[in-house]
């Protein structure tokens, strides 16, 4: 059954037609449909109007390509600017006006922060970069053939190897420049995306966060450091929002919350020392959220060492834990005493 045939055939017999319509119609689901008319769209032969659940599709006029419009340039990174760089290309792409102004917020936050890191951090005499858009996304890329940014939060910090400096950096405040930043920039551009990338050397981390999830793979070796951004131009994210999701009102608007996603350093856990790599600069914020999503187990020392030892020397710090199976609540239950049970939430 040819769905996208059946769908301009119906909608040459009603000219207007909600999803809702073409999903009864069909007895479909909304995503399935959505498969359909993104390529129908797309090659024009249908239009639609109206942005949410209540758009009407109509038999386009003409048959039109997803156009992409597209900046890409080299730059060279001694005495750039990267506001001046931003306003290069969106005056060449337009995008303030192409854009919602959420979504054109994230794109400037984000591009500046990872072309700024790219010039104070990364060495490089000179970067890449590249932005676009689509009928349906946003993209850049911002590549630079420096030190790489694992190696050099690897090095400065003394650490074991840069896979170590994968779990730094998803942290946050984690910057090899205290006198200049303040380590939010990759944290939050990591939130604002739909997918995020972040890749150096052999390794890159994911922030999927359609699938609310975040992943490390191998890959092959690249020299210096490539960012990789995309969202939806139809996004309803707001960079408000993720800044209070982790800079609250009640932390003065500061980041004070942080996420971490703790099978990003492994699955399983038995020693003191794993948890210890956990902790290390938590002590910088007021609230931790450790989500255990995927943790297979944990032993009693790793969690005495996490939770009773870490937060009994911190006082002022809350922790709620999130996503944790029976086995590791069973363990948590044998460490939480009266000292730090009124700031240990376990959902």
């Amino acid at each position: 059954m040819d769905i996208k045939k059946q769908i301009i055939d119906k909608l040459n017999e009603s000219e207007l037609l909600t999803g809702q319509e073409l999903c009864k119609v069909f007895s479909i689901s909304r995503q399935a449909l959505n498969k359909h008319i993104k390529v129908l769209v797309e090659t024009g032969k249908i239009v639609k109007n109206g942005r949410t659940r209540g758009s009407v599709y109509q038999i386009g006029t003409r048959p039109k390509k997803n156009t992409v419009d597209k900046f890409c340039r080299i730059i060279s990174l001694s005495g750039a600017h990267e506001d001046r760089v931003f306003d290069d290309f969106n005056a060449i792409l337009n995008t303030k006006k192409k854009l919602d102004k959420n979504i054109y917020d994230i794109l400037y936050y984000s591009f500046t922060k990872m072309l700024n890191n790219a010039i104070d951090h990364s060495d490089s005499e000179k970067c890449s970069i590249s932005i676009s858009l689509d009928m349906y996304k946003v993209r850049f890329a911002v590549r630079d053939n420096g030190i790489g940014l694992f190696s050099s939060i690897h090095r400065k910090f003394g650490l074991q190897d840069e896979n170590s400096a994968v779990g730094e950096l998803i942290k946050g405040k984690t910057t090899t420049m205290k006198e200049r930043h303040s380590g939010e920039g990759i944290f939050f551009t990591s939130k604002l995306g739909d997918v995020v990338s972040f890749r150096s050397h052999g390794l890159e981390i994911v922030f999927d966060n359609i699938r609310k999830d975040v992943f490390i793979q191998k890959k092959r070796f690249i020299q210096g450091t490539k960012v990789d951004f995309e969202i939806s131009r139809h996004s309803r994210r707001k960079i408000s929002e993720c800044f209070h999701q982790f800079a609250p009102e009640e932390f003065d608007c500061k980041f004070d919350r942080t996420n971490i996603l703790v099978k990003l350093f492994q699955k399983d856990y038995i020693s003191r020392s794993e948890a210890k790599r956990i902790v290390s600069g938590l002590d910088k914020f007021k609230e931790v959220i450790l989500d255990f999503k995927d943790v297979d187990s944990i032993v009693q020392g790793f969690a005495d060492e996490l939770f009773r030892v870490f937060m009994s020397g911190h006082p002022e710090i809350k922790v709620h834990v999130r996503n944790a199976g029976d086995p590791v609540k069973i363990i948590l239950s044998h460490v939480v005493d009266n000292n730090i049970k009124d700031r240990l939430t376990i959902g």
